[in-house]
């Protein structure tokens, strides 16, 4: 069995297993990252000789950090990173370059036709229909977009809604409130096979789908960092925030993984808080005391139009996974209108929290 899993922000892990007798046999584990001394790589493989196959990545991760020695330094690399590798070769995951990775960056839609083809690309996904697939989306008009669980009352201020133009939309995965204008947000979309992530927790498969964010950032001269559980940020500012969703597969496959980001380009903070009503609380557990602190807008940061970011953003894509151009079919297109007409553009669907 053969596993590999790239830290976030640190070095690929590679680790290569046997399983006999219920347990883990003829381990080795390899990678670029750096470690010292050298024989603390003889100790990771030998704690992991003979563990439990069934050992969670918690419970190998202890393995290896009691058998280190006292002066090891790792660099790149940590006991759960090991740990998560492991787990990743015993559940067969796929990797980023198993696939043939496809781009749709079509012109600017409704909110509530982005909801829905948020819901068709990753249903065709988990049918095996489509092939995983980045969007890049282009907004019509300035929204807000509720998370699944989030109260429509408490989230928004219609009178700021109704004053500024702003409509409002529920997606189908939950996490917070998000506010986004034509020209001020860049958001996308990863749908992705359920096997991509095989290995990883909840909180992990986050951090593992935003990691190649963070390096195109990092190409563009910014310093950012996943930062738990769903928000990137630099240290001037929050810059974008993350939300899941699961989809099951036909007649109980394994499924797809929509994973999408919302990050702020240049941010009117001043009608953010006038359509989003944002509590003490909400400002208290992000250290902070005003929501204008809480994000940094990109803008201010690379010093590049929109469009450049964007671009940017999919060049350093296609350089690691590579990507093709591709689109909506009409019957994905069809099946989305659909939907936006019987659910996302619903009062029912808007206010299922009211």
């Amino acid at each position: 069995m053969h596993g590999e899993y790239k830290v976030p922000g640190g070095k690929l892990v590679v680790v290569d297993l046997e399983v006999a007798g219920g347990v883990l046999r003829n381990v080795r584990v390899a990678g670029d990252f750096f470690l010292e001394p050298d024989e603390a790589i003889l100790a990771i493989d030998a704690a992991l000789e003979g563990a439990p196959a069934n050992t969670d990545t918690a419970g190998l991760a202890a393995r290896i950090e009691a058998a280190l020695p006292d002066s090891t330094v790792m660099l790149g690399l940590s006991a759960e990173g090991v740990a998560v590798a492991v787990r990743r070769a015993l559940a067969q995951a796929t990797e980023w370059s198993d696939y043939d990775w496809q781009l749709i960056h079509d012109a600017p839609q409704s909110p509530a036709l982005h909801m829905a083809l948020d819901e068709v690309i990753t249903a065709e996904v988990a049918a095996g229909k489509r092939p995983p697939t980045l969007r890049v989306w282009e907004w019509d008009s300035p929204a807000v977009i509720i998370g699944s669980f989030q109260s429509l009352r408490n989230e928004v201020d219609p009178a700021g809604v109704e004053r500024h133009g702003v409509n409002v939309v529920r997606r189908i995965s939950g996490g917070g409130a998000m506010f986004a204008e034509p020209s001020s947000t860049i958001t996308y979309s990863l749908a992705v096979p359920q096997s991509l992530v095989s290995g990883l927790s909840f909180a992990d498969s986050y951090a593992y789908l935003d990691d190649w964010v963070l390096e195109a950032l990092a190409d563009m001269g910014i310093k950012a960092w996943y930062q738990p559980l769903n928000d990137i940020a630099t240290e001037v500012g929050k810059i974008a925030g993350a939300a899941q969703k699961r989809v099951v597969g036909p007649d109980g496959g394994p499924g797809a993984v929509l994973h999408h980001v919302t990050m702020a380009y240049d941010i009117d903070a001043d009608k953010m808080l006038e359509v989003l009503r944002i509590g003490k609380e909400k400002m208290s557990d992000k250290g902070t005391r005003s929501a204008k602190k809480r994000v940094d807008p990109l803008r201010r940061q690379t010093g590049l139009p929109r469009q450049v970011v964007i671009e940017r953003m999919i060049d350093s894509f296609r350089r690691r996974h590579g990507l093709t151009a591709g689109r909506v079919t009409d019957a994905e297109l069809a099946r989305a209108e659909e939907l936006v007409r019987t659910k996302f553009a619903t009062p029912e669907w808007t206010a299922r929290v009211p």
